[in-house]
């Protein structure tokens, strides 16, 4: 009888194991088609982020305007650095 036992829990150990390796395959399966979904979402996104034309000359617009500004800016400075006395309104200004 202690063979037939054996013999018993091996058969039951494989069916344990031919469930188990069932079970691992189709979880295996479901994962591969997760995957393969998330990557054809990841390569629609992909797609979908070309720059529009539109909004490129948008902002080649913006920087001509802010390079604009800095000139602007560097005029201004270079202004505030004359002498003083070399500029004839402030002597009036004070004379007041």
């Amino acid at each position: 009888m202690a063979g037939e036992s054996v013999s018993f829990r091996i058969t039951r150990t494989t069916e344990d194991l031919a469930q188990t390796v069932a079970a691992l395959s189709q979880r295996l399966v479901k994962l591969e088609q997760r995957l393969n979904a998330m990557e054809l979402q990841l390569d629609q996104v992909s797609v979908g982020e070309t720059p529009d034309p539109e909004e490129l000359s948008r902002l080649d617009h913006v920087e001509t305007l802010l390079a604009d500004c800095r000139s602007l800016l560097e005029d201004g400075a270079t202004e505030e650095e004359v002498p003083a006395s070399l500029n004839p309104h402030e002597d009036d200004l004070m004379a007041a």
